[in-house]
């Protein structure tokens, strides 16, 4: 995502570049995903680039398929500091093994479809054949 260097977004600026919705942020505001997004004098969020770094980041272990509940625990754990390092590095070796484990079933079903789709390619190659 390449984003104009402004350091400051309003909700419907952040809905155009990363193609989440207003109600997801604030979903993510809610359940402490993307917690402590400023406010403007009028109440408005204001977000940061810093916050769309994070939202780029969340994308990407939403990708993995990582539950929501470990997403905030994550967040939880980069808001305590660097005393939770382990802790940290150990959730995203986890996701990391997780996201080999279905590569591999992909590749397993991506040969299964290769196989199939030969298959049919084959039988439009062949003769008709009429039992007369």
């Amino acid at each position: 995502m390449t984003v104009p260097d402004k350091d400051s977004y309003t909700i419907s600026e952040v809905v155009a570049l990363t193609g989440l919705t207003a109600h997801t942020l604030r979903w993510y505001e809610r359940i402490g995903l993307m917690p402590h997004v400023d406010r403007s004098h009028t109440g408005q969020r204001r977000f940061s680039d810093r916050d769309l770094d994070w939202l780029a980041f969340v994308g990407k272990l939403r990708m993995t398929g990582m539950p929501v509940a470990a997403m905030v625990r994550y967040a939880e754990l980069l808001r305590e500091g660097e005393s939770t390092f382990e802790e940290r590095h150990e959730l995203l070796e986890t996701t990391r093994r997780d996201v080999i484990t279905r590569i591999a079933e992909l590749h397993d079903t991506l040969a299964v479809l290769d196989h199939k789709i030969e298959f049919y390619a084959g039988a439009r190659r062949a003769p008709e054949r009429h039992n007369v």
